[in-house]
């Protein structure tokens, strides 16, 4: 039998584990409701982590390489024929549109073409230099700069000694240099050295704007100077005596390297357009392999003497024939120009006048050439 203090202990523990039991379960309920918040973000962070990881394999950095533009479509006979066409038709368009402020302003000191042998050496020189360009394989930019090389010189001999208005000179040089421009790229896509410089050998080099300016600098210092030599030593000479009528010589005593750089940087940007750039893409050939596995030992007479004066590398060749091309076109287009087109100019004064521009024309290829090799 129980007793009455019995009972009441029993209903106190009873009460007591009644009321312990609802503290429990709504104890439990919120931490179910922490937990679960903590669960789902671990799994989306999980979720997340991978995510991220399969994206960045899928969009990981890439280069993409262009493919060169397709060549001209039409028939290979009547493509050359179409560019000479082309060429001077948009230089007589030029022409005629701005006379008043180009030929009408040359037409003081111009010499027209006495007998229709000039006519055709004045004509045929023209083709020819388009011929040298078009089956030579270069592009606008390297037609472009040639043309710029070729027409510079005499140009500046108007600026200089014939007090010729620099717009009008400023002026003919654009009509020529989009006369030679054009129909190129209108029939041939760049090359990859002047399209794609990124994609093509030595790409660091080529896209380095420091080196970019410093053989520029280096090619327009090397025609200042050879312009002030010639202007210290023979060429004053030869402008007194076999130009007839020459309106002035005060540059020939007066000029300076910094007002030469006008002139000189504009011919020393091209001539690096010409030689630098396209010699530095060319890269190794097999050709270079061959060259260096050359034993002399094992090698006859006429194989060493071949390997020494052919034996260059390929960017070496390349630089070198369009040093070759670059003074004979500066020079021809010189004399022609200054003989021919300009009143009072004798024979050997238009050599002595070209000379100075092959001879700047071949240190400045030798010189980049140089450079590239390095």
């Amino acid at each position: 039998m129980r007793t009455r203090r019995q009972d009441k202990a029993l209903a106190a523990a009873a009460e007591t584990t009644g009321v312990a039991d609802p503290v429990e379960k709504e104890t439990q309920l919120p931490t179910a409701a922490v937990v679960s918040p903590v669960v789902d973000s671990d799994r989306q962070d999980a979720q997340t982590s991978s995510t991220t990881v399969t994206i960045s394999k899928i969009e990981g950095p890439t280069v993409q390489r262009r493919e060169s533009a397709p060549r001209s479509k039409l028939p290979t006979p009547v493509q050359f024929p179409l560019v000479a066409i082309l060429s001077l038709v948009i230089s007589e368009l030029g022409y005629s549109v701005l006379w008043p402020f180009t030929q009408g302003v040359l037409a003081t000191h111009a010499r027209l073409p006495g007998t229709w042998s000039e006519v055709a050496a004045i004509m045929g020189w023209r083709l020819f230099e388009l011929g040298l360009g078009w089956f030579g394989d270069y592009d606008g930019y390297d037609i472009t700069a040639l043309n710029l090389l070729s027409q510079g010189p005499a140009l500046y001999l108007l600026y200089a000694h014939y007090e010729t208005s620099a717009q009008a000179l400023l002026l003919t040089i654009g009509i020529e240099t989009l006369a030679t421009y054009i129909p190129f790229r209108l029939l041939r896509p760049l090359s990859r050295a002047h399209a794609e410089p990124t994609a093509v050998p030595n790409a660091d080099i080529l896209t380095d704007g420091p080196i970019a300016l410093l053989t520029t600098l280096l090619a327009g210092a090397i025609y200042s100077v050879s312009l002030l030599f010639a202007y210290s030593t023979y060429l004053p000479t030869y402008l007194v005596v076999y130009f007839n009528g020459l309106p002035s010589l005060v540059r020939a005593h007066e000029s300076t390297y910094v007002g030469l750089l006008p002139v000189t940087l504009a011919l020393g940007f091209a001539a690096r357009v010409f030689i630098f750039t396209p010699a530095e893409a060319t890269g190794r050939t097999p050709a270079d392999a061959k060259n260096e596995s050359f034993d002399p030992v094992k090698a006859s007479l006429g194989e060493t003497v071949r390997w020494n004066f052919f034996g260059w590398s390929s960017q070496t060749k390349v630089a070198l024939q369009r040093t070759a091309l670059m003074m004979l076109v500066s020079g021809t287009n010189t004399f022609l120009r200054t003989r021919l087109t300009i009143v009072g100019v004798e024979s050997t004064g238009a050599a002595a006048w070209s000379s100075v521009w092959v001879l700047a024309a071949a240190v400045t290829g030798l010189a980049l050439s140089a450079v590239g090799g390095v």
